[in-house]
Formats: structure tokens, C-alpha cells, sequence
């Protein structure tokens, strides 16, 4: 069953989605027409927030890595997801290599590089995994705690392609955001060989402002399409370039860039007669795992952090310094699960929606950010899909909440669409 959760229903969330579904023929046409002129990432998840009065995506990634919280039920969507994507890219592919995290301890991630593995061989393609671990001579077996084992096998670089033993695979799957970078093996390798995502899109090059720019000229132009006020789907941001938390620079701009978002936020809560306190969230412009993130109420804040803080907000994964962070509106969560904070996560593969699962954490509250140690997944499970809307119902049932939020997040998957047409390198 789907997991309980308490939502503010108060009146302009409820008429969004109303509109969502109003206008659903309207809104698939728009899509199928902007799918036309772009191609989706191979998989994405976006992170939404919903504040009962505004429905906002906060984060999306490129590499994924929650596979195996999605309810099982949404496998079969998975994988009609992945041939339509494989077909329509390399038509006879038949070998494909998954490149993952080196988290060899982190059985939980592996879990997921396992469900992925499951999700191709569904699609009728033979997957093995490259590890990028560097001293990784002969083939790694872990065990999981589902009783199923992976298989890490060392790369082999020949001839300008990556490969494995007895095995030269049509297509390079990443399911490793490259936060330290490519290796000089793989950039020489993506010359010669497909590999998805692009190695633009890690997160060494990779920027969320950009990302949040396009998302910004996707979600202007969707609002118009529907006659809705963009902003009830649309964080503000801001960025800054050039800081160092442990030397204070960069604080006259941080100072500015919170300042004048909270300022644009008051005014539309003003404008909605909301009464919530506004908030921001300060981020590192590149990076995961939910570090180098801090929430601030007042601009004066971020010139009145503890060394404790500045250490937590100055490095993110592989112990890359933060020196550009994104200022983004903060999205209070509403929905609760067991009377703890919760936030919906919805996967996409190509321009599919193929699932979702909530974010609880039982510490943090809903203007915190939920992705920190001691969260916990629930799987979603519903008797339709989150792209399968019933006008007929209540516009508040499960199916038709679902639906705006997988409107939203391929609303996001669009702009990633963008984000790296406009990054490549040759663009």
C-alpha cells in the first residue's frame, strides 16, 4: 500500500494540480513536441519539495543511485524505458558496460548498481561493471544483503576503447558522477565509444546553476503554455563564484545574492498571503550526497558561521573545496510519514517517469534538507503510475498528486536536456 502521508492541502497547491489535470492533453502535447527537439538524459531523479502552497524540484541528478528503493512494481516500466532508449540510440546493441561508484563498503549503492544491471539484462542486454578502483587487478565478488552478488572487473583501456576481459562492450553506462574528474583513459575512450551520461555532465564540470537556469526558460515557457504563475513551480536562485569559507571571501557576495532572493520570495509570499517564514538554502554549486548545504533565514547569517560550520560548508565528495555555491529559495516540505519529514524523489529513464520513492528523515524538520545521515527510503507504490492522472477522482487522490509530480520532474529532466546540450563541449 502507499505509504500515509499528511499533505497542507490548502488552496493554491490543490488548484495547481487541478490545473495540472485540466490541462493534461495540453500539457503531454507540450512534452511530446519539446522531445522532439531534444534528447533526454539516459536517467535522471529529481528531488521535489512540496510547501501545500508551492511544488518545486530542488535538486537533479544525472547519475542516480536509488534503483533499489523503487517498488518493484515499476520495474516493468523501467525496463520498456531502457529499450526505447537503447533502440533509439544504438539499435543493435547487445553488450553494455556499467561504470560505478567505488563505494565497495556502501551496500546499500550497491544494491542499486545490482537493479540496474537487473534492468538491462530485462531489456535483453548483457551487462558486466568496470570499476574505475585503481588498484583493482582481478575481478571483485561482493556479496549483498538481498543474497545477490555484483561482480567488479577491472578496465581494460586498448586501442583507444575501455572494455573487460573477453568482452568490448556497444555502450558505457556511468553510475559514477565523476566529482574527482575523468580519467584521461575515459575522456580517450568517449572519443571512440558511446558513453551516457556524457562525462560533461559529472560533477567536476558540472553546475547546478546551469542547470537551474534552463530549468528556469523550461518552466517560463511551460507556464505560459498552461496560463499558471511560474514561480508556484520554480525556485529563485542565485549564484556566487569565488568563495572560501575558511578564508571569508566571497561573504560580500554571499551577503548580496541571500539577500536579494529572500527579498524576491517575501514578496510573492506577500502576494499569496503566506505566512511561512522565507528561507534559503545555500549549496555547493557542484556536488552530492547532500553536502555543503546550509539553510539561512537572515542574510546576516553567512557572515556569523563557526568554524564548525564553515568546515562542513568548504568540502564536498572526494574532498573537492567548495569555491562556487548556489543561493536557491527554500521549499518548506509539508508531507510527513509517521510524523516525520518527508519529501518525494522521482527516477526517470529517457523521458519516461519509471518511479519514485519518499526521503524521511526522523531528525530534520520541513525547512531542512532531508539528504543527511539517518534518512530512510519508502517505496511508492500505486495502482496507476505517476504519468497516469484520473480526472475523474478527487484532484487530491494519490494518482493525480503523483501526476503533478511527475509533471515537475520532467519538467526538470527537460532542462538537464538543455543544461547539457548547452555544457558539451563542442557546443
Amino acid at each position: 500500500m502507499v505509504p500515509h502521508l499528511k499533505t497542507a492541502l490548502n488552496g493554491p497547491l490543490l488548484e495547481l494540480e487541478k490545473t495540472f489535470l485540466e490541462h493534461s492533453a495540453k500539457i503531454e502535447f507540450w512534452f511530446r513536441e519539446q522531445w522532439q527537439k531534444h534528447q533526454a538524459p539516459f536517467y535522471s531523479s529529481c528531488d521535489l519539495r512540496n510547501s501545500g502552497f508551492k511544488l518545486a524540484p530542488v535538486d537533479t541528478n544525472l547519475f542516480p543511485g536509488g534503483f533499489n528503493n523503487l517498488n518493484r512494481s515499476f520495474f516493468p516500466l523501467c525496463v520498456q524505458a531502457a529499450i526505447s532508449r537503447i533502440e533509439s540510440i544504438c539499435p543493435n546493441a547487445q553488450k553494455v558496460l556499467l561504470i560505478p561508484e567505488n563505494h565497495t563498503r556502501n551496500l546499500f549503492y550497491l544494491e542499486n548498481v545490482f537493479e540496474i544491471t537487473n534492468i538491462l539484462k530485462l531489456a535483453g542486454i548483457e551487462v558486466r561493471i568496470g570499476s574505475l578502483i585503481p588498484d583493482l587487478k582481478e575481478n571483485k565478488i561482493i556479496e549483498l544483503k538481498s543474497n545477490q552478488t555484483i561482480c567488479l572487473e577491472p578496465l581494460i583501456f586498448e586501442n583507444g576503447k575501455l572494455k573487460l576481459k573477453d568482452f568490448e562492450p556497444c555502450l558505457i553506462l556511468l553510475n559514477n558522477d565523476l566529482s574527482a574528474g575523468a580519467p584521461d583513459f575515459l575522456k580517450a575512450a568517449a572519443t571512440n565509444q558511446l558513453v551516457l551520461p556524457p562525462i560533461h555532465a559529472g560533477w567536476k564540470t558540472r553546475r547546478k546553476s546551469n542547470h537551474f537556469a534552463a530549468y528556469d526558460r523550461v518552466v517560463n515557457d511551460f507556464a505560459r503554455h498552461i496560463g499558471i504563475d511560474a514561480w508556484r513551480i520554480n525556485p529563485a536562485f542565485g549564484v556566487c563564484q569565488s568563495v572560501n569559507f575558511h578564508e571569508r571571501q566571497g561573504e560580500e557576495c554571499l551577503t548580496h545574492s541571500v539577500a536579494v532572493v529572500l527579498e524576491r520570495v517575501r514578496a510573492k509570499y506577500k502576494e499569496y498571503g503566506i505566512a511561512e517564514k522565507p528561507f534559503v538554502v545555500v549549496k555547493a554549486d557542484a556536488g552530492t550526497y547532500g553536502m555543503g548545504i546550509m539553510t539561512v533565514y537572515d542574510a546576516r547569517d553567512v557572515v556569523a558561521l563557526n568554524r564548525k560550520q564553515r568546515n562542513k560548508m568548504s568540502v564536498i565528495k572526494e574532498g573537492q573545496e567548495v569555491s562556487e555555491v548556489l543561493i536557491q529559495e527554500g521549499v518548506h516540505t509539508f508531507e510527513t510519514l509517521n510524523d516525520s519529514a518527508a519529501e518525494p524523489v522521482v527516477y526517470m529513464m529517457d523521458k519516461f517517469v519509471v518511479g519514485g520513492f519518499y526521503r524521511v528523515h526522523i531528525s530534520r524538520g520541513k525547512d531542512q534538507n532531508l539528504n543527511a545521515p539517518g534518512m530512510h527510503f519508502e517505496p511508492l507504490a500505486f495502482e496507476t503510475g505517476c504519468h497516469q492522472p484520473d480526472c475523474a477522482d478527487r484532484p487530491d487522490a494519490p494518482p493525480n498528486r503523483f501526476y503533478a509530480y511527475g509533471v515537475v520532474a520532467r519538467l526538470a529532466n527537460l532542462a538537464a536536456s538543455l543544461e547539457l546540450e548547452e555544457t558539451a563541449p563542442n557546443a
